[in-house]
């Protein structure tokens, strides 16, 4: 089922007018230039001004200024702000999802639960704000006390990607916030409006506490904006969500002038489907994972590996299922995938099924471009399965696209080395009914992803544990679990209250 009509220009840009002024951004100061693309129809919603390289630097300056006086609010007080700036997000949820919608192409039901996400983080932060725990330790010396205590690290820079526009910048802010830190963003530059709106809403929260304005600012613009943020001293953290070539250029700038980096990069992910799989429960995990957000997740599955004795079914019934998905407009009611972001994305998926036929591949369906007619500007395309005997070389690379490669196997050792067979280490899954097939899995011997998850897909993380991944996927950590420990600075304290000098060790140094 494919939606025959998609929104006019008019339409959409007053959608977007509409939803930034109830968010509390000036129109009128938005000015022009760049033309800001919606995915939805392939035609601008409105211009913006960008800034440039030297703008990154004052934006810095006052980020430091403010970071003096906000590093000395007390934890619990900066909690008390998270905690507004959540019931904001609340009051605006339905605003910014039609923004998110708007600039990403996402449907209305997964930009309305990515703000949630943002409450959802926000809530987590707020409880860490009271659990900043350092631990006490027994010295080896008399009448001394040591113990490691964690103190504000400084600013961080945010450089966030287009396909979840806010709430990764979120998992970033409320951490950060809580943590005493201040903050300066660089959205995409495909998604500028979400994140000033977001801007304009945390703003608010922070006028209300009589914070510095300057604990968050955004700066809007391209690659030059971007490297400035990477390049600049002042950056104490540096978290960059992207690609692993954006992540390859950005980790050793970073490391060059000794900052710290945070980075979340690539994914490749796949989901074994064992032979003694619950199948209903599978499709339904794998269709959600491989077409949701028209494949545009980092978390997105792109590989099930399937047992030989299951493959078929599978194969058929995932199949079906990809002939039934409504596809068109992601502000439709009924809509379960909307567009590509752009033109590259469809490209890079023609190429990538054109490869994989080269090597063998079978399409099983899908791949084909829709709505030409309603939107010729845009890019909408039905999900695609490509059937291949082995993992070959268009296997190992990420293909940003909803493109799922469905690829054999007849032992599980032989699974988990397919899963682990990539640069890629985000997250992975296997469905099983085999306790020890699901303990392995887990295990050191298992997965070598940083999310590894048992009958479930490999999208739809909860903020409660840590997100990230290992190898080419950048080997950072956000939200939740001790994420927060990225944020802030240890010091280890030794406390002498003997009266004497003993030396540890038992060193002599008598004079």
């Amino acid at each position: 089922m494919t939606t025959r009509t998609i929104p006019s220009s008019t339409e959409l840009s007053a959608l977007a007018d509409a939803a930034l002024a109830r968010c509390g951004v000036d129109l009128d100061a938005l000015g022009g230039g760049a033309s800001i693309i919606s995915p939805i129809n392939g035609q601008a919603l409105t211009t913006l001004t960008w800034d440039d390289a030297s703008e990154v630097g004052a934006a810095l300056d006052r980020a430091e200024d403010a970071f003096r006086v906000w590093r000395r609010v007390p934890a619990p007080e900066r909690g008390a702000l998270v905690k507004r700036f959540a019931a904001l997000l609340g009051t605006h949820q339905k605003d910014l999802a039609t923004l998110v919608s708007l600039e990403a192409g996402k449907i209305t039901s997964e930009a309305r639960g990515e703000v949630q996400e943002m409450i959802d983080i926000c809530d987590f932060a707020v409880g860490l704000s009271r659990q900043l725990y350092g631990r006490t330790m027994p010295s080896e010396r008399p009448g001394h006390r040591l113990m490691e205590t964690w103190h504000p690290l400084g600013v961080v820079g945010v450089i966030s990607a287009f396909n979840f526009p806010v709430a990764v910048w979120s998992w970033n802010t409320a951490i950060a916030l809580v943590c005493g830190d201040t903050l300066v963003w660089k959205p995409s530059e495909l998604t500028p409006l979400s994140a000033l709106a977001c801007q304009s809403i945390l703003a608010q929260a922070l006028a209300e506490h009589g914070a510095p304005e300057s604990v968050s600012q955004v700066v809007i613009g391209g690659a030059e904006v971007g490297q400035a943020l990477v390049d600049h001293p002042s950056v104490a953290l540096l978290s960059a969500t992207g690609s692993t070539p954006m992540g390859r250029r950005v980790g050793p700038r970073v490391a060059q002038r000794l900052g710290r980096s945070l980075l979340e990069l690539g994914g490749n992910n796949a989901a074994i489907v064992a032979p003694s799989a619950d199948l209903d429960l599978a499709v339904r995990g794998i269709v959600f994972a491989a077409a949701g957000t028209a494949g545009q997740r980092c978390t997105t599955l792109r590989r099930v590996i399937a047992h030989s004795s299951v493959i078929d079914d599978l194969t058929a019934r995932l199949a079906d299922a990809y002939g039934r998905l409504p596809i068109g407009d992601p502000l439709a009611q009924g809509t379960l995938v909307g567009p590509l972001i752009r033109q590259r994305a469809h490209d890079a998926m023609v190429t990538a099924i054109d490869q994989a036929r080269a090597e063998g591949g079978e399409l099983i369906v899908g791949g084909e471009r829709l709505l030409q007619d309603a939107a010729p500007e845009a890019f909408y395309v039905r999900p695609a399965i490509v059937r291949l005997p082995a993992q070959t070389e268009v296997v190992l690379r990420e293909t940003f696209a909803p493109l799922l490669w469905v690829l054999p196997y007849d032992h599980i050792d032989e699974a988990i080395a397919l899963n682990n067979a990539v640069p890629q280490g985000l997250s992975s899954s296997i469905f099983t009914a085999d306790q020890r097939e699901a303990e392995l899995f887990a295990s050191s011997e298992g997965s070598d992803c940083g999310i590894v998850n048992v009958n479930i897909g490999t999208s739809g993380a909860e903020i409660g544990g840590a997100f990230g991944g290992e190898k080419d996927t950048g080997g950072g950590r956000e939200s939740g679990s001790d994420a927060w420990k990225a944020y802030m600075r240890r010091a280890t304290n030794t406390i002498n209250f003997s009266g004497e000098l003993p030396l540890a060790q038992g060193v002599d140094f008598s004079v």
